[in-house]
């Protein structure tokens, strides 16, 4: 089957390795090379990089309204389009032009959680269970019907970066099955249950230590490891990146034995945690010559 695999982030990689082993990948789309680095120096996109790896040719539009990259686009004479995480909007001409489609595989059970950071907010909100969608683009935000769904349970201490790892992986094996059972049929989306997961903003990583333990405990797996929850610890800015429910009660912010701190009910333990220019480090690493205050901001 001749494919066009359009993708950008780490979390595409996989899919697009499963699709080249079994498809012939006519071209893969991916964003711009951006300045990256300390020299701002312009660095491809993990799937430019994969793909180059692999010897298939790249495209990088900054765009895809200009009829000339539409009709591009459309010269390929793809049966269809696997779209991961790409990061640009597909037009109407793009959408039709594939034989099959485009096929999109989304890191949530949709109709929960369509939108732009479907992982953090299932954390975020403790959603027990998540997923991958096999969808049928269409123009709407991810409104399209389901050809292949797969559940996963999330773990009381999993964090938004080992989740995306494993949904990274479930929808790079899901998409290869899918386009080997092509065409199927897709069942609409149910117009109940719909939630929108809004980008995450960097103001949402101030932790509010007022909060109850379990709000505090999501928001600091939720966000970890980009773009890590933070406090203050005396007069330094730390990132929480990983925590677990536990026992103890005191002022909210106060710290208890074993890197436990009291939250507005109950207490978080942290279990992983970064300083300003240092890497993430256990709590017994971390306090190693370094003394944590009695509260923290």
């Amino acid at each position: 089957m001749r494919v066009i695999f359009m993708g950008t982030p780490d979390f595409s990689v996989p899919a697009l390795q499963a699709v080249a082993a079994r498809h012939q990948v006519v071209a893969v789309y991916s964003q711009p090379p951006r300045a990256a680095g300390r020299g701002q120096k312009p660095r491809p996109s993990a799937v430019q990089q994969a793909a180059e790896a692999l010897g298939l040719p790249v495209r990088t539009p900054a765009r895809l309204r200009d009829t000339a990259e539409q009709a591009a686009f459309a010269a390929l004479g793809a049966d269809v389009a696997v779209v991961v995480a790409y990061g640009l909007i597909l037009p109407q001409p793009v959408l039709d032009a594939p034989r099959l489609g485009c096929l999109n595989i989304h890191a949530s059970i949709l109709p929960r959680w369509r939108g732009a950071a479907p992982i953090h907010r299932a954390i975020l909100a403790g959603d027990t269970e998540t997923g991958v969608a096999i969808m049928q683009m269409e123009a709407g935000l991810d409104t399209g019907p389901v050809l292949a769904l797969e559940r996963t349970p999330i773990g009381p201490e999993e964090t938004t970066g080992t989740l995306h790892d494993r949904l990274s992986v479930m929808g790079a094996a899901l998409i290869a099955d899918v386009l080997d059972r092509l065409p199927l049929s897709a069942v609409p989306q149910p117009d109940a249950g719909v939630t929108y997961a809004a980008k995450i903003d960097k103001a949402e990583a101030r932790i509010d230590w007022t909060q109850p333990a379990e709000q505090i405990d999501r928001q600091i797996r939720g966000l970890s490891p980009f773009p890590g929850a933070w406090c203050m610890v005396g007069d330094e800015r730390v990132k929480l990146l990983s925590s677990t429910l536990a026992q103890g009660s005191d002022t909210p912010g106060a710290v208890l034995p074993d890197f436990t701190v009291a939250c507005g009910t109950g207490a978080v333990r942290i279990t992983l945690a970064q300083r300003a220019g240092k890497r993430p480090m256990t709590p017994d690493a971390l306090l190693r010559g370094w003394s944590l205050p009695p509260r923290l901001g």
